[in-house]
């Protein structure tokens, strides 16, 4: 039976579509449609539930010695404040899930996980522990809302202490009061935009969604579902769990060379990404070119020939075109190369291009 996040009672009201996604229920869009939920992001501001994520905590002298062996990045040098994406692998080097990880102090950090994966993050953090730390699931206390899109800082000022909106890029500020509810402010998102994800206690998110509608509905912000963070994520061509990564796809296939630390002495499935050796396979974009619109696992073929497959597709409203992410042969991934893609049977014409499709400058 799915779950509800503590802002479901919000949704019904707005009049969202509610649908089951990663064991919650949660609105895929509201009245408004999820073309012009992705435009407002783009163009002014969209607030998210993202309540369904899951949070994990390690804590004490060994918290950073875990996290090193868990994790593909490297933390060793990470400042309290500060936020790093990392995959976390398998032995054989694919991919357990990607995350965000928080260090929160000394011996502290906060660890976001994908809410499809949760259970499975879990039992595969705990089942991997050493030494002094101590591990909590935390994900039930914790609500998370994503205000994303070019107003969100002005909407967020008018909310919150300027000096405690975090500045940079990857950074985040806590214990802010906002509007009056105390939370965690990080600088990140998942829609290519400038923007924030807000954490609170779970009691505290009602009161914390309906403050920022309130605050921003001058600058034109509006509640955004499913559809339209999956729209905008793969516009900016961020990579998603179960589509771009699986257990099996290894983090250098994927285009996640940067979240991989060889350097380290050791994490689990290094020894794996070194014996595959330099990836055979990559992550593209492609533009369709002829009549139709990619969808994901649809085979892609080079002269006739097979070289992979897509792994997310759809119409990007802002840049007003059908766009794929795919896996393809590393020799055929150079942009302008000319394929076709599989879609219900009829060969449909495309093109390799470079990735991200979209991109604002992260210039702070």
């Amino acid at each position: 039976m799915e779950q509800k996040t503590p802002l479901y009672d919000c949704h019904v009201k707005a009049g969202g579509k509610i649908v089951p996604f990663a064991g919650y229920l949660l609105p895929v869009q509201y009245e408004t449609g999820v073309i012009a939920e992705h435009m407002a992001v783009r163009t002014k501001c969209g607030l998210f539930d993202v309540s369904h994520m899951g949070e994990v905590t390690f804590r004490g002298p060994d918290a950073l010695n875990n996290l090193q062996m868990l994790l593909t990045s490297d933390f060793s040098g990470m400042a309290v404040g500060q936020v790093r994406y990392s995959p976390m692998c398998n032995e054989e080097g694919g991919i357990v899930d990607d995350l965000i990880v928080y260090r929160m102090g000394e011996e502290s950090y906060m660890v976001v996980v994908n809410a499809a994966n949760r259970e499975k993050d879990v039992a595969w953090m705990r089942a991997h522990l050493t030494g002094d730390v101590t591990f909590e699931d935390i994900s039930d206390t914790v609500a998370q809302l994503a205000l994303q899109g070019p107003c969100a800082e002005t909407i967020l000022s008018s909310l919150a202490r300027k000096e405690e909106i975090p500045f940079k890029y990857y950074t985040y500020c806590s214990d802010v009061m906002v509007g009056g509810v105390r939370c965690i402010v990080s600088r990140t998102g998942y829609t290519g935009e400038d923007g924030f994800e807000l954490y609170c206690a779970a009691k505290d998110a009602e009161a914390l969604w309906n403050t920022l509608l309130h605050a921003g509905a001058e600058e034109g912000l509006i509640p955004c579902g499913l559809g339209a963070r999956d729209t905008l994520r793969l516009e900016a061509a961020m990579p998603l769990y179960g589509h771009e990564m699986d257990d099996a796809v290894s983090p250098l296939e994927t285009g996640l060379g940067f979240a991989v630390k060889m350097g380290k002495e050791a994490f689990i499935g290094k020894d794996a990404i070194q014996r595959r050796g330099k990836p055979q396979v990559k992550r593209v974009g492609l533009e369709v070119t002829g009549r139709g619109i990619a969808r994901e696992h649809q085979d892609v073929f080079f002269e006739g020939e097979k070289i992979g497959h897509t792994t997310s597709g759809t119409y990007c409203p802002y840049l007003e075109k059908p766009l794929a992410m795919a896996l393809i042969d590393a020799e055929r991934a150079e942009a302008g190369t000319e394929v076709a893609i599989d879609i219900r049977g009829r060969k449909v014409a495309a093109k390799v291009v470079a990735l991200p499709f979209y991109k604002i400058s992260h210039n702070k």
